[in-house]
C-alpha cells in the first residue's frame, strides 16, 4: 500500500460483501493507497449474524438485517477518518454489493435521506426507514413457487432465459420480491422503493433513491438483457406497478450525482465528488480482474466461478448473462459450481495424506489425459450441472468403483477443469488465439493445479492477486465512470493497474488430448445426470 501525495486525487471503491464491509482507496495512477474492514459477525454482534445472515428454522430462508449494513457503514467511515484518510480528496466513489438481496424502503424514507442530520449517525437516523428489517440475500431458496409461476408466465424456462438472461432461480430478485408480496403483504404495501444492496448502498452516499444498474439488474429475473430494460410481462407476473418500486435502470457507468451533503459536512467529503452507480460484486470482480473480449476468469475458491467477456449471449438453462458493467454493448457470462476447494480438500486428505506437496507431485506423476479415467464429484448438489454423488469411469466408458490414490487426484482436478471448459463453450466461450485465463481464489496459488487448467483450455494461465477484486473493481469504475460519457473506454482508464503474472502455458500435446476427452466428458456427465435424476 502506497502513501498518496498530499493533494492528489483519490477513488474509493466498496463492497457490501456478505460477511463484511471493505473498501479500498485508489490513487490516479490506480495505487493502492488505503483498504479497510469492518467484519459483521464481530465488530456487529449485537445483529446475531453468523456469517452475516440469519438462517431461518426452516433452513432455506436466509436473510440479513439492513440496519447492519447502515452502521457498518457509519464504523468504517470512521475507521478511514482515524486512519487519516483525507475524504477532500476523493474524486469519485462507487461500489459493489452481494448480488441479488433486496432491500425495502418504507414510506417517506427518501425525505429521510435528503435531510439526514451531520451530527448524528446514518444508523440512528435511518432506524424507522425500511419496511422490512430482515432482507433476502443470495443464500436464500425458499422461492421455488414463484419460479415456478414466473417461468410459466414467461414461457417456459429457456424462454425466460432468453429474455433475462437465466432461467428462474430461488435467489434471483424478482422471484424474492413476488414472495415477499405474497407471504408479507403488510410490510411490501409499506414499501416506496425496492433497491439491489448495490444501488441500497448508494442511496447512502446519494442521500436519495439510486437507480439499479444494467449489470446488477440483470441478476433479477426481470431485466430484459437486451433492450436492458424491465421485461413487461416478468414484471407483471411479479407485483403489480412493480416498475414504480424499481426504478428506471442506468447504464452501470453513469454517475448518479454528487455525494450528499451529510457527508460532506460530517466527514470533509469535496462538495463536487461524484457517485458513479454501484454494482454486483460478480460484475464488479470483472472490472476488477480487467477481464477482456477473449479472456476467461477462474476462481478457485469454496465454490469456483467462471467469468466469460462475452459480445452475443446465447443463453441457457444453467449460468447467467448480465449486461456487462464497463461496456454497454457487452456482457458477461457466469458459471458457478459449488464442489470446489472442499471438495480438493477431501481428496488431498484421503489420496494424498493431507499434503498439497504430495497432491502435487500426483498431478506431475500422472499423464495428461489420466490414460482415459474420469471422474465426477458432487460432493454436494452441484448447480452446474444439477447431479450430485462420485461417479468414476475408466478407459472404456465403464463404470469403476475406485482409482488408485493418484489417479484419482488427477480424475478429479481434470474433472473440475472440463467440466468448467464444457459448460463456458455451451454459453458462447470460444477458445481463439490470445485467449488468456485468469485464476484468482484460494488453489490458484498451486501452479500444478494450474497447470492441469492451462492444458484443458489450452491457454496461457495468468495470476491475478484480487483478494478485494470487487473493491478494485469499484475504485476503477469511480474513475472511469467521470470519463464515461466522453466516450474514453474502461482499459484506456486502467492501463497501468498490475499486470498479471504468467504462471503456466499449455503442453504441445494438450489440445489433442483434450479435444477428445471433452467429447468423452460431455456424454458421460450426460450419462450421470440421467441417473441422478429423481
Amino acid at each position: 500500500m502506497m502513501a498518496a501525495a498530499q493533494d492528489s486525487p483519490v477513488y474509493l471503491g466498496f463492497d457490501f460483501s456478505t460477511q463484511q464491509l471493505k473498501v479500498v482507496a485508489v490513487d490516479g495512477n490506480l495505487n493502492v493507497v488505503h483498504h479497510n474492514n469492518v467484519q459483521f459477525d464481530s465488530e456487529l454482534p449485537e445483529f446475531r449474524t453468523q456469517g452475516g445472515v440469519h438462517i431461518q428454522a426452516d433452513k432455506l430462508t436466509v436473510t440479513s438485517p439492513v440496519l447492519m449494513w447502515v452502521k457498518a457503514l457509519d464504523l468504517l467511515l470512521d475507521k478511514m477518518k482515524r486512519a487519516g484518510l483525507d475524504f477532500s480528496r476523493v474524486r469519485a466513489l462507487s461500489g459493489s454489493g452481494q448480488q441479488h438481496g433486496s432491500v425495502y424502503w418504507k414510506r417517506g424514507a427518501s425525505e429521510t435521506l435528503k435531510q439526514l442530520d451531520p451530527d448524528q449517525d446514518l444508523s440512528q437516523q435511518l432506524q424507522g426507514s425500511f419496511s422490512v428489517a430482515d432482507c433476502p440475500v443470495w443464500m436464500d431458496s425458499s422461492s421455488s413457487q414463484q419460479c415456478q409461476d414466473l417461468q410459466a408466465a414467461a414461457g417456459g424456462a429457456l424462454r425466460l432465459a432468453e429474455i433475462t438472461g437465466s432461467r428462474a432461480y430461488e435467489r434471483f430478485t424478482g422471484n424474492q420480491i413476488s414472495k415477499l408480496r405474497q407471504t408479507r403483504p403488510a410490510e411490501y404495501r409499506e414499501a416506496e422503493r425496492i433497491s439491489l444492496v448495490s444501488s441500497f448502498a448508494a442511496s447512502l452516499f446519494l442521500g436519495d433513491y439510486a437507480a439499479i444498474d444494467y449489470s446488477d439488474g440483470s441478476g433479477m429475473n426481470l431485466l430484459d438483457i437486451r433492450t436492458r430494460d424491465w421485461s413487461e410481462v416478468c414484471l407483471e407476473a411479479t407485483a403489480p406497478h412493480l416498475d414504480r418500486l424499481l426504478g428506471a435502470p442506468l447504464p452501470s457507468t453513469s454517475v448518479l450525482g454528487p455525494v450528499s451533503s451529510y457527508f460532506v459536512r460530517r466527514y470533509g467529503f469535496c462538495g463536487s465528488c461524484s457517485v458513479v452507480a454501484f454494482t454486483g460484486d460478480n460484475p464488479a470482480s470483472l472490472a476488477g480482474m480487467r477481464l477482456q473480449q477473449g479472456d476467461i476468469a477462474v476462481s478457485l475458491g469454496t465454490s469456483d466461478t467462471v467469468f466469460l467477456w462475452i459480445q452475443q449471449p446465447r443463453p441457457a438453462l444453467e449460468g447467467h448473462i448480465f449486461c456487462n458493467p464497463v461496456d454497454w454493448q457487452a456482457y458477461m457470462a457466469l458459471l458457478c459450481f459449488k464442489n470446489g476447494s472442499l471438495t480438493r480438500e477431501r481428496i488431498r486428505n484421503e489420496c494424498a495424506g493431507g499434503s498439497w506437496e504430495h497432491f502435487s507431485a500426483s498431478l506431475r506423476d500422472t499423464p495428461l489425459g489420466n490414460t482415459g479415467h474420469i471422474g465426477f464429484y458432487f460432493d454436494t448438489m452441484e448447480i452446474t450441472p444439477p447431479a450430485v454423488g462420485v461417479h468414476l469411469f475408466g478407459p472404456d466408458d465403464r463404470a469403476v468403483s475406485s482409482l488408485s490414490p493418484q489417479v484419482e487426484v488427477r480424475a478429479l482436478v481434470e474433472g473440475q477443469f472440463l467440466s468448467r471448459r464444457l459448460h463456458a463453450e455451451r454459453l458462447g466461450y470460444s477458445i481463439i488465439p490470445g485467449t488468456r485465463v485468469l485464476a484468482t481464489g484460494g488453489a490458484s496459488s498451486n501452479t500444478d493445479i494450474l497447470q492441469v487448467l492451462s492444458d484443458v483450455f489450452d491457454a496461457p494461465v495468468f495470476t491475478i492477486d484480487l483478494s478485494s477484486s470487487a473493491c478494485l473493481g469499484s475504485a476503477y469504475r469511480a474513475l472511469h465512470g467521470l470519463v464515461a460519457e466522453s466516450g474514453v473506454p474502461f482499459f484506456e482508464v486502467v492501463k497501468n493497474a498490475p499486470e498479471p503474472q504468467l504462471v503456466a502455458t499449455p503442453h504441445p500435446a494438450a489440445q489433442e488430448v483434450y479435444k477428445q476427452m471433452l467429447k468423452r466428458f460431455a456424454r458421460l456427465e450426460e450419462r450421470v445426470l440421467q441417473q441422478t435424476r429423481p
